[in-house]
């Protein structure tokens, strides 16, 4: 199960030549289908999922372990993989350690920034560096000037923060920039009540009353900041190494214009994690193990995995696929000494057991921003209904994993 934009046809027809006793029934990956499949204890062999809030599943014991394979393999080894895939580790407590449950097949540090210098040029502002970050009340500062509006309406937005994607990650990361936690100890509670919670909040709410880029009381038209950007109506976006592949088509007039910036810091402590980290991995009630394990080698170490790194949609996810990553272009070979640059920075986000990542905490925190933001309640509030919104969903994680 997975999409078939990533694992094409083309894929599949290559693999099954190459591996002429194996024959892939492929199925277009449905989040609803495969909790039914997994809840029968009939579910597909090899199954799209993320590195980031794997935790929760791997509790559930709903992934094999992929470290006998990986002991064995020829092409896909535990020291071929970058420290990314990390995330996909499981002790039986917590992520980071232990046996890997899933290969990441690419990857990007989802809070690092994409700007367009021609709309800096307008509005007489010094570009931003592509070396070192700005902090988040520098770039707020930033989109302010370079926004522009008339008749009540946004002509450009001075930043995008993919509101409509995620808030959990980036303010996740913001906490521990400032060396704050998310969770306790044993990841059974939250509190967003810290200073260093209500800081990230605080930024937010600022960002929307600015009104320097879209937010759900000001959406961007297709929920993304994608067609804006390309239509010179917002000058950076925060979006990971992977959208830099939107450009290779575009016109020479913004190839020549876009650049990519490092994450900005809230804090002392730089961090630059990535949001997701998308690939696969095996259920533990897979009837085809060994067959699955030949395709997760196939596409996390094959060809697929060399055109994903030849193509810039993606930091690879693999040591030695790094040298593939595209530099024939200015703006590529530009992104490519920032991004190798953060690598350094990538960090890891915490993730619980007791509760899914980005799916449990963003409606939460949505629900409470938008509350703050229309003043109809104050940032601290907003902190304390999302700290007991989200403690209840972890109790109740907690019990149901017992």
């Amino acid at each position: 199960m997975y999409k078939s934009d990533e694992l094409t046809r083309e894929h599949i027809a290559d693999f099954e030549s190459k591996n002429p006793g194996i024959k892939i029934n492929f199925i277009e990956y449905d989040g609803t289908r495969l909790n039914a499949m997994l809840s029968s204890n009939d579910p597909p062999d090899f199954v799209r999922g993320a590195a980031v809030g794997s935790a929760s599943g791997n509790a559930q014991e709903l992934a094999t372990a992929l470290d006998p394979y990986l002991d064995k393999s020829s092409v896909l080894r535990k020291e071929h993989l970058l420290p990314v895939n990390d995330s996909f580790r499981w002790d039986g407590q917590r992520i980071g350690q232990g046996p890997y449950y899933g290969i990441v097949k690419d990857w990007s540090q989802d809070a690092t920034l994409w700007y367009n210098r021609a709309l800096f040029e307008e509005a007489k502002i010094e570009p931003l560096s592509t070396t070192e970050p700005v902090t988040y009340d520098e770039l707020l500062e930033i989109a302010k000037k370079l926004t522009k509006k008339s008749g009540g309406k946004t002509q450009v937005y001075g930043l995008g923060v993919e509101w409509a994607w995620n808030l959990w990650a980036p303010i996740s990361m913001m906490i521990l920039q400032q060396g704050g936690q998310l969770y306790n100890a044993d990841l059974t509670e939250t509190d967003m009540t810290t200073p260093e919670a209500l800081r990230a909040l605080r930024w937010y709410v600022d960002f929307a009353q600015a009104g320097v880029g879209p937010t759900p009381l000001d959406p961007a038209p297709d929920g993304a900041d994608l067609s804006l950007f390309l239509a010179k109506r917002m000058a950076i976006t925060q979006d990971g190494y992977w959208f830099g592949g939107n450009f290779v088509e575009e016109s020479d007039e913004m190839k020549n214009n876009v650049a990519m910036a490092p994450a900005p810091v809230m804090g002392d402590k730089r961090i630059s994690p990535t949001y997701v980290g998308w690939g696969a991995y095996i259920p533990s009630k897979a009837k085809h193990k060994d067959e699955a394990w030949k395709l997760m080698e196939y596409y996390m170490a094959g060809p697929p995995s060399e055109e994903r790194a030849k193509s810039g949609w993606g930091i690879p996810a693999l040591k030695s696929q790094m040298s593939l990553m595209p530099q024939a272009l200015p703006y590529q070979k530009q992104a490519f000494e920032t991004q190798q640059a953060e690598l350094q920075y990538a960090g890891q986000l915490p993730d619980s057991p007791y509760v899914g990542a980005a799916g449990a905490w963003n409606p939460v925190l949505d629900k409470y921003l938008q509350r703050a933001i229309k003043k109809e309640i104050t940032v601290e509030a907003a902190g304390k209904g999302i700290t007991d919104e989200v403690n209840k969903l972890l109790k109740q994680g907690k019990e149901q994993i017992g």
